[in-house]
């Protein structure tokens, strides 16, 4: 293995007369090479180094390494739109490496985030010489995948992510003040506003801007399918290396591409699964420290991967299970035949009526069966018994004080973290089991079904799962969240609505209604059935898949609440859509649980041996 030579910067021009600008690394050493593409937005110097080896490495194992600014990024010329130009410039550019001095016209790519979606983009186009793809941290559907999860506004991400695409843009233009305002927004978010997802800051600054196209379109209608890779992967079928995160807010991408592919797919298709966030990919996430065995593997697999598929070498790797999970817990990599179902094992909830008060009421237990007069909760001193009863759990979100964020995959900082003073708000509700008798392994897929009714035209559920450890600390495994209501504004209306209309305008200077009553005339797409008052509707949320062992001796819990802030903007209660609501109408909202006689809620948990 020999040092490679000094990078070169070369151009290219798309079938419109772009110029594209590029890094390319070359193996010191005569002969031809198969090539490995990476496209990004974030200036290729930094070539993902972030999660990945330097493109120095992989140049060095016999590959030629081209790491690309897309158009209207980095020194690229053109204007930056949104995943509007990946698949035709994708395309391009695979066609022109495929050609350089030394290709042996074989043509590879990896990358996470945008740089996985470049990749698919890139497929979708049916260049010839795109060999193989590793796709990292993607979104399947731009949708249900990146911009929602259950119908709410990814808001803390989406926004964070919108201004730093923005400030990039006042960097090439030259708007150095204009560039440090958005800089500085960028370390300490304007979230302020926990019910107006709108940003003041990127309409003065960004007006074209994807941020704002993605708040107003709050259901996956046309503008989401044509931008979405679902739509246009289906007669694509490549070798893929799948890579994900179980603390990554794309994972639920990852693993709806995985299971596509595998589906009609005639090449390997394989998956990996780390303890990991969107980033960084090591050992220490949150406040757990997983052990060696968790940091990165990516590099070397990526090298494996493409070695059989770029140069014909065999690796072994196929003759390895084609899922690879890393177990929280026991940490260590477990492999699997297909992604685990498990055997999902209803876990029901038991209250006294009184979880939100204390986070001994409530129970987790197996047993579908309903309290009787002699069962009975221990109080904290186990003394004074308190019988069961069938009384519903009811709990106020406030929206002066709502439930935030800790950790998990849709906030930041991810990972897992010590919960235990957020249980202890009145504001969530807890359902706890008895401590393990033995190793419980949990993998796969998680969903909750609540008997619930609010006192509101719409309201939010946040579900999470937790280890509680025998001293009582708590930390989160994995949580869901869902909007609940019917949308009092279609798209259309809502681009009427806010044109002009900043984070928090004064009612009585602004152009138009902050508010308007739903048309008759139009049609209100729901998200997800609203229960009746006397009649509650089960409301189906799916957590984050997982994989974790919980230790003998420790206990499941589940936490439910009414908000996440701000990794979600707050449901007003109104059915306003969150670019189209003001915190003054914002409403206290009381949510109701019930489970009993046939009203029973639970969470499925896939168990497996």
């Amino acid at each position: 293995m020999l040092p490679p030579h000094p990078k070169q910067t070369l151009s290219m021009t798309t079938r419109d007369g772009v110029r594209l600008d590029a890094d390319v690394y070359y193996p010191d050493r005569a002969g031809e090479f198969p090539v490995l593409l990476m496209r990004q937005p974030y200036g290729r110097s930094i070539a993902s180094t972030v999660v990945y080896a330097h493109p120095t490495w992989y140049a060095a194992q016999g590959y030629i390494v081209v790491i690309q600014d897309v158009r209207g990024r980095g020194t690229s010329r053109g204007k930056f739109d949104l995943f509007a130009h990946e698949i035709e410039d994708g395309v391009d550019t695979v066609n022109w490496v495929a050609d350089l001095p030394q290709s042996n016209g074989r043509v590879g790519m990896y990358g996470f985030s945008y740089q996985g979606m470049t990749q698919l983009y890139a497929a979708i186009g049916h260049a010839s010489a795109l060999k193989t793809i590793c796709p990292s941290m993607v979104a399947y559907d731009l949708y249900h995948d990146w911009a929602y999860e259950g119908g709410a506004f990814c808001y803390q991400l989406n926004l964070g992510w919108a201004i730093q695409l923005a400030a990039e843009t006042l960097r090439r233009g030259g708007s150095e003040s204009a560039f440090e305002t958005l800089y500085a927004a960028s370390r300490n978010l304007p979230l302020q506003n926990p019910v107006l997802a709108r940003s003041s800051l990127l309409r003065e600054y960004a007006p074209d801007s994807h941020y704002h196209n993605w708040l107003d379109h709050p259901e996956p209608d046309d503008y989401w399918r044509k931008l979405s890779p679902s739509t246009y992967l289906q007669t694509v079928d490549l070798p893929m290396l799948h890579i994900g995160g179980w603390y990554d807010p794309y994972l639920r991408g990852t693993l709806k591409l995985y299971e596509a592919m595998t589906d009609r797919s005639q090449f390997p298709q394989h998956l990996i699964i780390g303890p990991w966030a969107h980033l960084p990919w090591g050992r220490k996430l949150g406040a757990v420290d997983y052990g060696m065995e968790a940091n990165s593997p990516i590099d070397r697999l990526q090298l494996r991967w493409f070695d059989h598929f770029l140069k014909e070498m065999d690796t072994g790797l196929l003759d390895e299970p084609p899922v690879c999970l890393f177990e929280m817990g026991s940490n260590h990599w477990r492999k699997f035949s297909q992604f685990p179902q498990g055997n999902p094992k209803s876990y029901y909830l038991l209250t006294t009526g009184l979880s939100s008060i204390s986070d001994t009421e409530g129970k987790l237990t197996p047993a579908p069966r309903l309290p009787t007069p002699d069962s009975r909760l221990l109080t904290p001193d186990s003394r004074l018994p308190t019988p069961h009863s069938t009384l519903p759990d009811s709990f106020v979100h406030d929206p002066w004080r709502p439930v935030p964020a800790l950790g998990g995959h849709a906030t930041l900082p991810a990972g897992s973290f010590d919960r235990t003073h957020l249980d202890c708000r009145t504001d969530v509700v807890t359902y706890t089991s008895e401590p393990l008798a033995q190793d419980l392994h949990l993998a796969g897929a998680i969903d909750v079904e609540l008997h619930c009714t609010a006192d509101t035209p719409s309201f939010d559920l946040c579900a999470i799962l937790s280890e509680v450890k025998p001293d009582g600390r708590v930390y989160n495994i994995t949580q869901g969240y869902q909007w609940i209501g019917h949308r009092r504004q279609s798209s259309q209306q809502l681009a009427e609505l806010i044109e002009g209309q900043l984070d928090e305008p004064d009612a009585s200077s602004a152009k138009i209604p902050l508010a308007v009553p739903p048309n008759p005339q139009l049609p209100i797409p729901p998200t997800a059935p609203l229960p009746t008052p006397h009649s509650p509707t089960p409301i189906a949320l799916s957590l984050q898949p997982t994989c974790v062992c919980i230790p003998q001796g420790s206990a499941l819990r589940l936490s439910i609440s009414a908000a996440c802030f701000p990794a979600y903007a707050i449901n007003s209660g109104t059915s306003d859509l969150p670019g189209g609501c003001r915190l003054v109408d914002a409403r206290v909202i009381t949510v109701t649980i019930e489970s009993e006689g046939d009203r029973l809620s639970r969470i499925l948990l896939p168990i497996v041996e």
